[in-house]
């Protein structure tokens, strides 16, 4: 299929499929007419993109953790390299929210004292 019809079967514009392309996430060949081209599992593949950029995840991250992606539902198996990498991320984010919580104690108390 040709990226229009990717772009339209996944909703995603066909410059971040390009982009994707580049951050070798996705993979296509060229027709003889120099378009890109990409099988079926291509529409599975921007799926499972789609959902770990969700969880905020970088394209670098995902790169590494597409080869735990499997199946026509965009399921991601917990394959061990993938759990080390999400535990570090969920890590990442408690520390964040422990940082935010900490910073809106010290503006309420501000707000307290006005």
């Amino acid at each position: 299929m040709l990226i229009g019809e990717l772009a339209q079967r996944t909703g995603v514009a066909p410059r971040l499929l390009r982009y994707y392309g580049e951050q070798g996430l996705l993979d296509s060949a060229r027709n003889t007419s120099g378009y890109r081209v990409y099988g079926e599992e291509a529409v599975v593949r921007v799926r499972q993109i789609r959902k770990l950029l969700a969880a905020g995840l970088t394209t670098e991250m995902i790169a590494g953790m597409l080869d735990c992606a499997s199946g026509p539902a965009a399921h991601l198996d917990l394959c061990p390299e993938l759990v080390r990498r999400l535990r570090g991320e969920l890590a990442e984010v408690e520390r964040r929210i422990g940082d935010l919580a900490q910073r809106r104690e010290v503006l309420s108390g501000y707000l307290g004292q006005a």
